[in-house]
């Protein structure tokens, strides 16, 4: 989750409880403030009723004007109150209401019931009314059950207008500074997705937080420690690639000249004996035939054994010659098994070393894949340069076929094939995909930088 909607989502949570721990006690104190506002009532009209009774036994009071709630009502009596008198032998009884019905309804029908489920307004409140110690009768004080919800509800309004507008607040605050803390965040994640692609000369900016500054120095320095031990190892990958060229360049110019030459001469010598002993013992001549066939199929495996040490086509024809023997052999021994094809865009003769040969490797490794492994029944390689300024910068390769391949390699394929070729193209500073085809097949794709090698284009 995004840290600020997480911190977002915990600070409305966290004002909700405390909204409804709030308004809880707001409710409560309403209800306490409503019921001893009615006690305070009744006891108050119990003093006067006393008071009353008092001036009617002294002889200064008016006995049929009580009980005379007059006074009460002239004293700032509670709006929204009925009281009602009682004498002690039901012989007289008196009400009085003070303030207006509500008409309207000026609170919704949940708080309303809500309200009068948990606290039950309009509870009555009784006192009896005692002059010299007699019962004179009773009074009944009865709150208005409207006026108090109506009440409860203008201090709970009040409260959540309140509580939402600070909460709004501080979620915009929280937002809006996060946001800003943040925004190195962004910049390193950048900086690290770039640096996955393989730009490690890509450098972090300072900022202005201290623990963001710590972070990205750290990752720069270690993006450089990278950069470093990632230049070295192409180098030493591309130096061990040049040796092993050399060496197969030198074992296959050693086989040629000695053991061809070797080979050659047996051939001669076995035809000679062949055409001696026609003549002088026929019997040999079978014997020499066999010379001739097992020097001939030494030759033709020597061929094949110089073909993959180094091509002679390469440094002799260019690399598209090469290619194409390289696939109408593979034409040729398929015997119609699988279709190979070859599609060339671009001049590939002139290209600085160790590119040509890091091709024909790449496409003799993929090519003897789809012959073992793919199953595949098509396999086309396609090369096309990239070019700027009538200059060539860049070679793309790609090897596809119909295979039944349905997931990248590299899980649990023993071979190393792949991995060869990756370490070929790292080395000299390209990059390699694969990709599967829909519904099966392997496509694998190669781009290798001619610029970096050469310096200037030849």
């Amino acid at each position: 989750m995004n840290l600020k909607f997480h911190l977002l989502t915990r600070i409305i949570v966290i004002a909700v409880i405390c909204l409804i721990a709030t308004a809880a006690y707001v409710l409560y104190q309403a209800d306490q403030q409503a019921i001893l506002e009615t006690q305070v009532t009744a006891e108050s009209i119990d003093k006067q009723l006393e008071l009353q009774l008092m001036r009617i036994d002294a002889g200064f009071g008016q006995p049929e004007r009580f009980p005379d709630f007059d006074l009460w009502k002239e004293t700032g009596a509670v709006s929204g109150v009925c009281v009602s008198y009682l004498s002690a032998n039901s012989s007289l009884k008196r009400s009085i209401c003070i303030g207006e019905k509500i008409t309207s309804r000026i609170c919704p029908t949940w708080f309303e019931s809500f309200y009068q489920w948990a606290f039950h307004p309009g509870l009555e409140v009784v006192r009896q009314v005692t002059f010299n110690g007699q019962v004179h009768g009773s009074i009944v004080v009865t709150p208005s059950a409207e006026m108090g919800i109506a009440s409860a509800w203008q201090a709970i309004r009040g409260l959540m207008g309140l509580s939402a507008s600070t909460t709004l607040a501080l979620c915009l605050l929280v937002y809006f500074t996060i946001s800003r803390v943040l925004r190195p965040a962004q910049v390193i994640v950048t900086g690290l997705e770039k640096m996955e692609k393989g730009e490690l000369s890509f450098r972090l900016p300072a900022f202005e937080l201290d623990e963001w500054q710590r972070t990205g120095k750290a990752i720069n320095q270690l993006a450089a420690s990278l950069e470093q031990l990632l230049s070295e190892r192409k180098k030493l990958a591309l130096k061990l690639m040049n040796i092993q060229e050399e060496e197969r360049r030198y074992l296959a110019r050693e086989l040629h000249d000695e053991f061809g030459q070797c080979l050659a001469a047996i051939n001669a010598v076995a035809a000679s004996i062949s055409q001696t002993a026609a003549y002088e013992c026929p019997e040999l001549v079978p014997e020499g035939k066999n010379i001739s066939r097992i020097a001939h199929h030494m030759m033709e495996s020597l061929r094949g054994l110089l073909m993959r040490l180094r091509p002679s086509d390469i440094d002799e024809l260019g690399l598209t010659a090469s290619l194409k023997g390289l696939v109408a052999g593979w034409n040729v021994s398929s015997r119609g098994k699988i279709h190979y094809s070859l599609a060339v865009h671009g001049n590939l003769d002139r290209l600085p070393e160790p590119i040509p040969v890091t091709i024909f490797r790449i496409v003799q490794e993929c090519l003897t894949n789809v012959s073992k492994h793919s199953a595949a029944t098509n396999a086309k390689v396609t090369l096309r340069t990239v070019s700027a300024n009538n200059l060539i910068t860049a070679i793309e390769l790609s090897i596809e076929d119909d295979g039944k391949a349905n997931k990248l390699p590299f899980e649990d394929s023993p071979g190393i094939g792949l991995l060869g070729i990756r370490e070929r193209v790292t080395a000299i500073g390209g990059r390699l995909t694969l990709k599967t085809g829909n519904p099966s097949g392997l496509t694998v794709h190669v781009w290798l930088p001619v610029q970096s090698l050469s310096g200037t284009q030849t």
